[in-house]
């Protein structure tokens, strides 16, 4: 959402899955539908010949760090990690956003646990993508109940190869009642709308904020070009008066089932006047970075919430309820906790 310098951050977003549910398959139509965005991969596979790197290689290129046989999550810890995702972030390789690519073996908590440690500033956490494969939901997850597990960790569930049965509403609905608030969306060959996952477009044609253009531009796309999924949802919510921060917390903290992203800018007026402050919601993850406002900058909020069975009038009416009424109170000193707390490094407050 910045525009490419040493202080952009650039999402990981840790894609895990069963043997065979169809997680190269999803990064290879992810890599072809990018919309300009250039991809980083860390693929992950288990066992001595790497097949899985191979198949992304030709894509990628230089951007694939590839580590066989054996578990990412077991064979290296955090800052070993960090070592890969720094060569992946490094300025001159002009990535966008980086996918770690999971055996299928793998332990997708701790691979989320170490992207969550790392200690890149350009590094942040883009939320676990599970992929589930329909076909094989049932006997797989009898086989292995520790699926459960994963779901409930996750941020998108993909129920991939929705094709290959019959009637995949019963996959479906057991999925969304294992997973916890996470969006769960059927796909045939991987084929999800890369939105979910990042702006599908390259960080350099990025000005640094969302404009009104941008948005309502947006808009008109999505109305001329259908999306892979019927259950995609988007609203782009503008507001030129300042948020009230108690209120918009109150709106995060209890957001729906299903509201995968939050993206954009917020203004929040007379308790904070020197800086805007980004918001980047994956799933449950949530956190805030200040900025000053950019010189000559009209002040406004401007936000994109990304998701699947969403009510957007429902939630356009409740960010029009988080638009402040007017000055905070004098002592009103706490009014700006709630939104500190997601906020990583409270100093960048400083003037």
């Amino acid at each position: 959402m910045s525009e490419r310098s040493s202080g952009r951050q650039i999402p990981v977003v840790v894609l895990a899955g069963f043997l065979g549910s169809g997680k190269t398959t999803l990064l290879n139509h992810l890599l072809h539908r990018s919309g300009g965005s250039r991809i980083g991969a860390l693929v992950n596979d288990f066992g001595a010949v790497e097949i899985d790197a191979m198949a992304v290689a030709g894509a990628l290129g230089d951007s694939t760090v590839s580590l066989g046989n054996g578990c990412l999550c077991c064979a290296v810890d955090a800052s070993e990690l960090d070592e890969y995702l720094e060569r992946l972030a490094r300025p001159s390789a002009g990535i966008d956003v980086i996918v770690i690519e999971a055996s299928g073996l793998a332990e997708p908590q701790e691979l989320v646990r170490m992207v969550l440690a790392s200690e890149l500033p350009n590094i942040v956490y883009g939320g676990l993508v599970e992929v589930v494969d329909a076909a094989e939901f049932d006997e797989t997850r009898a086989a292995h109940p520790g699926i459960d597990r994963h779901l409930a960790l996750a941020d998108l569930v993909v129920v991939n190869k929705i094709d290959r049965v019959d009637d995949p509403e019963p996959v479906l609905k057991t999925v969304r009642d294992l997973v916890d608030r996470a969006a769960v969306v059927p796909a045939t060959h991987g084929r999800v709308d890369p939105e979910f996952l990042f702006d599908c477009r390259p960080s350099e044609e990025r000005i640094g904020q969302l404009t009104f253009d941008d948005l309502h531009r947006d808009d008109q796309e999505h109305d001329a070009h259908p999306h892979l999924h019927a259950g995609y949802d988007t609203l782009s919510f503008v507001s030129r008066r300042p948020l009230d921060p108690r209120r918009l917390i109150a709106f995060l903290d209890s957001r729906p089932p299903g509201l995968y992203r939050i993206k954009g800018y917020v203004d929040f007026g007379p308790y904070d006047v020197r800086n805007r402050y980004a918001v980047h919601a994956v799933g449950r993850f949530l956190r805030f970075y200040p900025e000053p406002w950019p010189a000559g900058a009209g002040r406004a909020t401007q936000l994109v919430l990304i998701g699947t069975g969403l009510d957007t009038g429902a939630l356009r009416a409740e960010l029009e309820r988080c638009v402040s009424d007017g000055a905070p109170h004098p002592d009103d000193e706490a009014g700006m906790w709630g939104v500190l707390r997601y906020v990583q490094e409270t100093e960048d407050l400083a003037a």
